[in-house]
């Protein structure tokens, strides 16, 4: 069923290019978690006794290193679903005559404004370029997105099929036997014992997320993450395809199907190389790859296909601004004016439920901030 689902996106034609209100949709889902909806739910369970401690609490936040929580599918989601609207974008771009040259200065332009927005990101105004951070997820996703981008325009589905392969296997052999040289008797897929934190080390310690350490975007954990992005092309190609030779309901069947079978892959995988978003694992892109295309399954099926389309505009607002509410969150003083309006209310509760109020009221100013450029019709768009 993988092989049917990969291969059946060049044995038979496209339909037309047409946008999807499920992509905009599950992009902005996948966005309320860092836009102050984790922090409420984080909330909510602390009501409880030890609610702190609690699955659902736990899935707000990151796993130290081995594992997988609900807070580690957020980025790679995001960069799956970035890889679904390149097949959209390129065939929009064909339609309207655009010249080879001008779709690589696309590419290349997007990848190089989300590198440039990353290190705004990580601070580049505040001159402290000694210890100015290289890495970060915006510049993760321009990178990944870009190199696959190029792949897509260059080499037909079999081939990049083979290079997604090659790229998985190859970060896993490589990981595996070449352990860091400076970290004797360390694993070689832990924290210090890794290949991807010794090579950033040995090139720019000092610009690493944990100085002198580690970076969770780091310079060769770059090879797998493209192949997430990949998987989102992959998956625009299949959804492009006429739905006069493939029904809308045949394709939301076969991509969940697809992602039981990669789930089961990467499941087997981690058996080895284990599911570390750190180091964005060969197991972890599988995993997760397939935790995406499912959800994205449910979306296109709900939405696109049987047409249930009243409840989408609430996540429609933070999908179409998604990029704009993540640097917002860094630049913009949210919690200052949260506070202002609800501090001293928050104050006269019992500290669970000020905790909670604070919560939900910044959640409720970043999402009304882009119902604003919704309404304005104002979008930041890369």
């Amino acid at each position: 069923m993988l092989s049917l689902y990969l291969y059946t996106l060049y044995l038979i034609g496209m339909e037309p290019n047409k946008r999807l209100l499920s992509l905009d949709t599950l992009r902005g889902f996948d966005m309320i978690f860092i836009m102050g909806f984790a922090a409420v739910i984080s909330a909510i369970c602390r009501l409880f006794p030890d609610g702190g401690n609690s699955w659902l609490c736990l899935q707000m936040s990151h796993v130290p290193w081995e594992g997988l929580r609900h807070h580690d599918t957020i980025f790679p989601l995001f960069l799956f679903i970035a890889g679904i609207s390149f097949p959209f974008s390129y065939a929009k771009q064909l339609s309207k005559g655009a010249t080879r040259g001008q779709i690589y200065a696309k590419i290349f332009t997007r990848g190089i404004v989300l590198v440039l927005l990353g290190f705004v990101y990580s601070g580049f105004f505040e001159l402290k370029f000694s210890t100015l951070r290289f890495y970060s997820v915006l510049g993760r996703i321009g990178l990944a997105w870009m190199f696959a981008a190029l792949l897509f325009i260059n080499c037909k589905p079999r081939t990049r099929i083979v290079i997604a392969v090659a790229l998985l296997v190859g970060y896993w052999l490589l990981l595996k036997f070449v352990p860091a040289p400076d970290a004797p008797g360390a694993g070689p897929f832990s924290k210090e014992g890794n290949l991807v934190g010794y090579i950033d080390r040995c090139l720019w310690p000092n610009h690493l997320l944990q100085r002198g350490l580690f970076d969770p975007e780091g310079l060769l954990s770059l090879l797998p993450a493209i192949v997430t992005a990949m998987l989102g092309m992959f998956t625009g190609e299949f959804v492009r395809i006429d739905e006069s030779r493939i029904s809308g309901s045949r394709k939301s069947l076969y991509m969940a199907l697809a992602a039981v079978v990669m789930l089961g892959l990467g499941l087997l995988w981690s058996l080895d190389f284990p599911v570390i978003k750190a180091l964005w694992s060969s197991s972890f892109v599988l995993v997760v790859g397939a935790y995406s295309l499912g959800l994205f399954a449910l979306f296109y099926y709900l939405i696109d296909v049987r047409g249930w389309k009243k409840w989408t505009k609430f996540f429609e607002v933070i999908g179409l601004n998604s990029i704009t509410i993540y640097l917002a969150q860094r630049i913009l003083p949210f919690g200052a004016v949260n506070k202002y309006f609800l501090g001293a209310a928050a104050k006269l509760l019992p500290a669970a439920w000020g905790e909670l109020l604070l919560s939900v009221g910044y959640f409720a100013l970043s999402w009304l901030f882009l119902w604003f450029l919704y309404k304005k019709k104002v979008f930041l768009k890369v």
